[in-house]
């Protein structure tokens, strides 16, 4: 029958002075006093039963049963250090980002492309979901979340404030002199909350709103869309449609901007925090943001 095995510290120090033979060497390659390495051995020694090391004045040479255990126990060490490097490897070079549509497309996606010019190896896989990440259960690293930045467990690093205004159609701005005449037009999810804050920011009450769009959409991407085809005015995030308002395709009409003090922010599990990847991608995207 199969004893249980020594303390895997012990074996570690056995192993680094098997390679070695220099109770020294292995102590610094292990960061550790020369001393606490040659206690380890001792406790080994004694688990065994038998001595491992002949000590030498200026070095140490392996007894019988030390030339029979270090084989199969560096082996053992170089396959953990293979398995560990290969899964560092394959986290360093592969990143899986799950983020809202919005950002994705309105912000995250014609970016990407610079994150990966000034890191080439690794590759992005980007994932697009409304739904909160659970990262203990599901396969990705980071994730853009909206919120106020406080979430169990994990770290939050703001990318962007949530601001909105009204973006419309250039047609469509012909018609709102000041946003009071907003009242008479369509407008695209009126009963978002932001229309609300924004109508009280300028003064208005958007209760007395004649007319609404009876359209619902699931992101501000597609309801971006909505407003570019001149459907009605939109209250929008301006970051996510700088392409659209550089081309005219939407148009500010107001200087307005209003925020809630909610924001985007880049997500992760706090004990995921020093993966090289995740580090080269936290370093990216808030110097991209800022």
């Amino acid at each position: 029958m199969i004893g249980k095995l020594p303390p895997l510290s012990a074996l570690r120090v056995f192993e680094a002075t098997a390679r070695h033979l220099h109770f020294t060497r292995a102590a610094e390659e292990l960061g550790m006093t020369q001393a606490a390495a040659s206690y380890q051995i001792k406790l080994l020694e004694e688990r065994i039963g038998a001595p491992l090391f002949h000590r030498l004045p200026r070095q140490v040479t392996l007894t019988d049963t030390g030339r029979r255990l270090a084989p199969g126990i560096i082996e053992a060490f170089e396959m953990m250090r293979v398995a560990v490097a290969a899964s560092r490897e394959r986290a360093r070079t592969q990143l899986s980002i799950t983020s809202m549509q919005s950002f994705a497309s309105g912000w995250l996606a014609h970016r990407l492309g610079g994150f990966q010019m000034h890191h080439p190896d690794i590759a992005v896989r980007l994932d697009i979901n409304q739904e909160l990440t659970d990262f203990a259960r599901e396969p990705f690293d980071v994730g853009i979340r909206y919120g106020s930045g406080n979430w169990s467990g994990l770290d939050a690093h703001k990318i962007l404030d949530a601001s909105f205004t009204v973006l419309m159609a250039p047609s469509l701005a012909e018609t709102v002199r000041e946003p009071a005449d907003l009242l008479q037009i369509n407008r695209l999810e009126p009963e978002d909350t932001w229309w609300d804050f924004w109508f009280r920011a300028a003064g208005l009450s958007a209760s007395k709103a004649m007319l609404a769009a009876d359209l619902s959409f699931d992101s501000q991407t597609l309801v971006g869309h909505a407003a570019i085809s001149g459907v009605g005015a939109a209250m929008l995030t301006p970051a996510f449609f700088t392409n659209e308002l550089a081309r005219g395709l939407l148009v500010q009409p107001f200087d307005l901007v209003c925020t809630q003090g909610q924001g985007y922010y880049l997500v992760y599990p706090h004990a995921r925090r020093n993966a090289p990847h995740i580090a080269a991608f936290r370093e990216w995207i808030l110097a991209e943001a800022a």
